[in-house]
């Protein structure tokens, strides 16, 4: 990839009953509606069930397959018995980076108690970069705005690239 290559962006909604069409997908729309808004494009979006083999192949797929730069997963963070996109998530990366889930909770708790109840991780696999966010559109958006300014140097970083940042335009 040559430098200032446009980010390529995946959302991965994790959601049984959007899954089976009984639920609109709200929070993959407005994650993707803050990533456009600052000039980037999702490539991909789909959603699963809360199974953990959907969710493995998905990111599998789009990491070795597809060749993402980043994936954000919503849904499935939480304390539900059917809450397992973290272990899909851990199940597929080749290394943590707890700095981007510390830095989400720690804001998110600013907002609300409830922030110290998420199991969200954040990773990296080949050279994409997956984090999980919350499956409510409002918390997913919040814990998107605290990555966002460092998410084009992580993908430098993952390119082996130096310079400007990465399609990134003005907010």
């Amino acid at each position: 990839m040559s430098t200032n290559e446009p980010l390529r962006i995946g959302i991965l909604t994790v959601s049984d009953r959007s899954a089976r069409g009984e639920r609109s997908d709200k929070s993959g729309p407005a994650i993707e509606n803050v990533l456009s808004g600052r000039g980037w494009q999702v490539v991909e979006r789909l959603i699963v069930p809360d199974e953990i083999v959907a969710i493995r192949e998905s990111l599998v797929h789009w990491c070795d397959g597809v060749k993402l730069d980043v994936i954000f997963t919503t849904g499935g963070t939480g304390f539900a018995p059917r809450d397992l996109t973290p272990e899909a998530t851990l199940a597929v990366i080749d290394r943590l980076t707890p700095g981007i889930t510390e830095a989400m909770r720690y804001a998110s708790l600013r907002v609300t108690s409830h922030a110290m109840l998420s199991r969200a991780v954040a990773g990296i696999r080949g050279s994409t970069i997956i984090v999980n966010l919350p499956g409510s559109p409002k918390a997913a958006v919040e814990n998107l705005q605290v990555f966002l300014p460092a998410m084009p140097h992580a993908v430098q970083l993952l390119r082996g690239e130096s310079g400007a940042e990465l399609g990134h335009q003005a907010a």
